[in-house]
């Protein structure tokens, strides 16, 4: 990491940043790394690196980041979650969508009946039969994420092809510079 000595006033945002999490990290160590973990925000990927930088023990590192990805973040995200998708805000949104100008009305009674038929398909009980439709989006999604691992576990084969040619390769030179000695 560059040394970061300018007066922080001429400083850009970014650079402010990256001298508050080597700040952060520096001084605080575990509850520096816990915080910038239990924060969702970009800011963890930056001390990710700090950390390395200063060759930060593994153990502080995932300690600090497991307590705080999989206990408080997670619990962040929950409560805002439910309370944004709370009966009362999500009726709330609708009568927004319905105070738009001239369309409003127009959606308003699409995006309510929408957002019932989701809450039927998530609210139903074991024996229930809920009609599924085919959703273009989900389907074309999927193929995507197929077609990525299918990319990713060929380029991990073509790494390990072009290792072995490269060890054999690397043998046969050396038995040959072997022979002419």
């Amino acid at each position: 990491m560059e040394h970061i000595s300018e007066d922080p006033s001429q400083q850009d945002f970014g650079t402010r940043m990256k001298h508050y999490v080597q700040t952060l990290v520096q001084r605080a160590g575990f509850f520096g790394i816990l915080a910038c973990a239990s924060i969702p925000n970009p800011l963890f990927d930056l001390a990710g690196i700090t950390c390395g930088h200063f060759l930060v023990d593994f153990w502080t590192f995932f300690g600090a980041t497991l307590v705080g990805k999989a206990i408080v973040k997670m619990h962040i995200q929950k409560l805002f979650v439910i309370g944004i998708f709370s009966e009362h805000h999500v009726d709330m949104l609708v009568d927004l969508v319905g105070k738009i100008p001239k369309v409003g009305g127009a959606l308003q009674s699409p995006f309510r009946d929408y957002l019932e038929k989701q809450k039927k398909k998530l609210h139903h009980k074991g024996g229930e039969n809920v009609a599924q439709g085919t959703n273009w989006l989900s389907w074309v999604f999927e193929k995507v994420i197929i077609v990525m691992v299918i990319y990713f576990v060929i380029s991990i084969v073509n790494s390990m092809a072009q290792r072995y040619a490269k060890r054999l390769q690397d043998e046969a030179r050396e038995t040959r510079e072997s022979k002419v000695n």
